[in-house]
């Protein structure tokens, strides 16, 4: 049964709406991973700890937390355009204070905002998506949205270290400022409006509530939803951990450390792509049962073989390849059956469903930080325990 709004763009058009919206999903990746390789250069330059600048790190992901709740209300009751304008701008206006930042404590507040306008962007292009197209074609369209996501973490730390190396750690912030400026310019211009006025929706506050908690009481929204956050979540406390346990660790260079992260990434891009074609052929949940138990054996692997140290660098790498590779079949098929029966809140939807990953993000995150050791175990902990949750959450949905 066809579920869309409008009809589904076909040909050229189809492919000019992935390129736009997978651009717009790529710059939370870009905003995170870029610059990585600049913490300690922006430590030493504003004499404050490494641990301190960390902290605009976990402040962006509460950030992506927080605002997208407010995101998709907005979308649903502005439009999806007007939704991203406001998002775009605040976005590019705090990258350009992030990078006249004279200290730490400004920086954190402007990776703040800078993350409240970064949520327009992950947000409305679910949405849009939700607007178009059906299960299958949503699915078979956010797994090209997952090619870019995964394409960005592969580029933007090494983007990163030829900015800071030879413009300094500011002109990370100046291309990402240009960068929201830029596609905002082609959302105004190429990108066309998918959710017509007669089906916006004017709550109130109160509806807004009421339509949140009828959401989290959906048990098959809130289950594919949660079974999608917690993989995400071991990704994110890789994204957390990884520089130390790469670097302080395992002695990788941070000029290297780049190169290592994306090779991790093309994971991402080979799974979403095979997902891509798999969604042809079989029902998204078949595919979400062969890959959790992956993920699961990926994630306890990584423990074992940080815990004992057997197989060096590589016993560490190897698993984390394959949980992180899980992601691109995870992702696309949860949000798809997540949405499917939401098209009337699909704005909401959205937002709820980006707020609880990024929650669970950065909550994974902070644990990775607060039981550092000076080993790999508590990294690779995580991870093994956001795959085991996933696995239990979706084993316990309504079949």
């Amino acid at each position: 049964m066809n579920t869309a709004v409008n009809e589904t763009p076909r040909g050229e058009a189809y492919y000019r709406l992935a390129v736009i919206l997978g651009a717009l999903t790529g710059m939370g990746p870009l905003a995170i991973d870029m610059y990585l390789p600049a913490l300690p250069t922006i430590a030493r330059d504003m004499n404050s700890s490494t641990s301190s600048v960390q902290v605009s790190l976990a402040v962006y992901f509460i950030g992506i937390a927080c605002g997208q709740a407010f995101y998709g209300p907005l979308s649903d009751r502005w439009g999806r355009k007007r939704a991203l304008y406001f998002g775009l701008v605040l976005f590019s206006a705090a990258s350009v204070g992030c990078a006249l930042a004279p200290n730490v404590g400004a920086l954190i507040a402007l990776r703040f905002l800078q993350a409240l306008g970064g949520c327009a962007p992950l947000v409305v292009p679910r949405a849009v998506v939700r607007d178009y197209f059906d299960p299958r074609g949503s699915a078979r369209m956010l797994s090209v949205l997952m090619l870019v996501v995964g394409l960005a973490p592969m580029l933007a730390p090494l983007i990163g270290g030829q900015l800071l190396v030879n413009f300094g750690w500011p002109s990370i912030f100046w291309v990402l400022a240009a960068y929201g400026a830029f596609w905002l310019v082609i959302v105004a211009l190429f990108l066309p409006e998918s959710l017509p006025g007669s089906l916006r929706r004017r709550q109130p506050v109160n509806d807004v509530l009421a339509t949140y908690l009828g959401l989290l009481r959906d048990r098959t929204y809130t289950g594919y939803v949660v079974t999608g956050a917690l993989i995400f979540a071991g990704l994110l406390a890789y994204i957390s951990g990884s520089p130390f346990v790469f670097i302080e660790l395992f002695r990788v260079a941070p000029e290297q450390y780049g190169i290592f992260f994306g090779i991790n990434a093309i994971g991402i891009v080979i799974a979403s792509q095979i997902n891509r074609w798999l969604v042809n052929r079989y029902d998204p949940r078949d595919i979400i049962s062969f890959v959790l138990p992956v993920s699961v054996t990926a994630g306890l692997v990584l423990l074992i073989d940080a815990y004992t140290g057997f197989g060096g660098f590589a016993g560490i790498l190897l698993p984390l390849f394959f949980y992180i590779a899980s992601h691109g079949f995870i992702m696309p098929n949860t949000t798809a059956l997540a949405m499917a029966p939401h098209g009337t809140v699909a704005g909401s939807a959205s937002a709820l469903l980006g707020t609880v990953q990024f929650g669970l993000g950065a909550s994974a995150g902070a644990l990775v930080g607060a039981l550092g050791n000076g080993t790999a175990v508590p990294l690779a902990a995580v991870i093994a325990g956001c795959g085991l949750l996933a696995f239990a959450t979706y084993q316990s949905l309504p079949r």
